[in-house]
């Protein structure tokens, strides 16, 4: 039995090839038309990539665009780890935490 080993033990290499993998299946489920599964293969590939990035490149009162979600910005709050917690400009005004990784650094 392979165990699952987490984001954070992983080494950048290691990361690549785990983004690689997930981008690989999720096109295939897409192919498959299997639309739950594409999205939760898409949601694991954008949280392994915020363990790519440096938190630290992202700043609390900033506004940052959203990846994937064009004329959508995003004030943070705070961060805590790979994740800023803030809420959608155009939003319900509602806290949300977002993966760095969907946050356009300037």
């Amino acid at each position: 039995m392979e165990t699952e080993r987490r984001y954070s033990q992983m080494t950048k290499h290691e990361l690549n090839e785990e983004i690689a993998q997930l981008r690989e299946k999720a096109r295939k489920a897409e192919q498959l038309g299997m639309v739950n599964e594409f999205a939760v293969l898409q949601r694991k590939s954008i949280m392994a990539q915020a363990y790519l990035l440096d938190p630290s490149d992202f700043k609390s009162g900033e506004i940052y665009g959203i990846i994937g979600d064009p004329g959508n910005y995003f004030k943070v709050d705070y961060m805590n780890g790979v994740f800023a917690w803030g809420f959608r400009l155009q939003g319900d005004g509602k806290e949300e935490a977002l993966p760095i990784s969907l946050l356009q650094n300037k």
